[in-house]
C-alpha cells in the first residue's frame, strides 16, 4: 500500500520514474567485439582527433551503454548536421543485442585512459568561473554523477567538448524527445554564450587531469 500511494505522488507531481535493468556485462567478451571500434577510437579507446573520435576508456558503463543505444535508436546521431554521429550510428548497429552493449561498455571501462594533449586555446581561469554552472551535475572535478545521469568530463579531448556544447546549443544533440538526459543538458549549454567561453570551459576541464 505504502508502494502504491508513493507511485502515485510520484506521477501526480510529474515525477515519474524510468527503472533500467542492464546486463551485467563481461569485458573478455566485450575486448573481441571491440575490434570493431579500434580504428577509430584505438586500441586503448584513447580517441582520435583526426578520426572525430571521443576517448572513451575508464569510462563509466552506464554512460557507454546508453549513447550506443542511442546511436542504434537514432535518438542520438539522427540529425542531418550530425556528420559525425552518423558515421557512429552504423558502428553502433554491429552490436546486435543488450549483452553486446554491455560486454564493449565493461571492456572500454577497464581500459587506463591516459592525459590527453591541450589542443583548444582557452582560458582555463576564465573556464573554472563558468565551470561553476555544470558543477551541480557533473562534479567540480568533472568526476561525473550517474545519479544525475551526468558522464565524466575529466580526461576527454578538449575539441571533443566544445563540439557537443555546441551541438547541444544548436540541437543537433539533444532535440530528440526520446534523448531524455539530452534534453537536460541542453539548457545549461544555451547558457554558454560564445565560442570563447566554450573553449574556456574545455579548457578547464583539459587542466583537471
Amino acid at each position: 500500500m505504502k508502494k502504491l500511494i508513493t507511485t502515485g505522488i510520484a506521477l501526480a507531481l510529474g515525477l515519474g520514474i524510468t527503472m533500467t535493468v542492464n546486463a551485467a556485462g563481461d569485458a573478455a567478451k566485450g575486448k573481441a567485439l571491440f575490434v570493431t571500434c579500434i580504428a577509430c577510437h584505438g586500441t586503448q579507446g584513447e580517441g582520435n582527433k583526426a578520426l572525430n573520435a571521443p576517448l572513451i576508456a575508464g569510462q563509466e558503463t552506464w554512460y557507454v551503454e546508453r549513447q550506443l543505444k542511442n546511436f542504434k535508436a537514432g535518438i542520438r546521431g539522427g540529425d542531418p548536421k550530425d556528420t559525425y554521429g552518423q558515421q557512429m550510428r552504423p558502428m553502433a548497429m554491429t552490436l546486435t543485442t543488450d549483452q553486446a552493449i554491455a560486454d564493449v561498455a565493461a571492456y572500454t571501462a577497464s581500459l587506463k585512459p591516459k592525459a590527453v594533449p591541450e589542443t583548444v586555446k582557452g582560458d582555463a581561469g576564465a573556464g573554472k568561473a563558468s565551470y561553476a554552472v555544470c558543477i551541480a551535475c557533473h562534479g567540480a572535478k568533472g568526476e561525473g554523477n550517474k545519479a544525475l545521469n551526468a558522464p565524466r568530463l575529466t580526461g576527454q579531448h578538449d575539441w571533443y567538448i566544445v563540439r557537443q556544447i555546441k551541438n547541444f546549443k544548436a540541437g543537433i544533440r539533444g532535440q530528440n524527445p526520446k534523448d531524455v538526459y539530452g534534453q537536460q543538458m541542453r539548457p545549461m549549454a544555451m547558457t554558454v554564450a560564445t565560442d570563447e567561453i566554450a573553449n574556456n570551459i574545455a579548457a578547464y576541464i583539459n587542466s583537471l587531469q
